[in-house]
């Protein structure tokens, strides 16, 4: 297995992961919305993504933001995605990828990474054994605004 920081030229190899990773989450499938997307960030510098090779085929990737606590003024990275094409599953390509985005926050002298997740991932029990912590102290709240497209 090979981890890569993807660039543009790779988008042929992440669009198909990261359409089946937003099927997971019950999106439409959107090809074209996808690449879209991933290349608005690329392009402006807004994530940070890596890429899981083997043998040359995509099987994984995680795509990290940049966002600030305001408490502890200092910068953290979102873990907003991170997928596993289910043929290459339980290889060890989540930890790997989950372990080269800590290397990134550290190598960038951040605090630390945060995300959010479904209750019924099972992805919980990978994160917990990486030293994640659960924070069952605070309740995330979202406001969707109606003049989205």
């Amino acid at each position: 297995m090979k981890i890569i920081r993807a660039t543009k030229e790779h988008l042929s190899l992440i669009v198909p992961l990261f359409d089946s990773y937003r099927a997971f989450y019950k999106q439409a499938s959107d090809e074209k919305k996808a690449k879209s997307f991933l290349e608005k960030r690329l392009d402006r510098d807004e994530s940070i993504l890596f890429l899981a090779l083997v043998e040359g085929k995509p099987a994984g990737f995680i795509q990290l933001f940049t966002s600030f606590s305001s408490v502890s003024l200092e910068s953290i990275y979102i873990l907003n995605d991170l997928y596993v094409n289910p043929l290459f599953r339980k290889n060890g390509i989540g930890k790997a990828l989950l372990e080269k985005a800590k290397e990134q926050c550290s190598t960038m002298n951040f605090k630390g990474l945060a995300l959010e997740t479904a209750s019924n991932n099972p992805a919980q029990h990978l994160y917990e054994r990486l030293g994640w912590e659960k924070d069952v102290e605070c309740f995330h709240y979202f406001w969707t605004s109606t003049n989205i497209e």
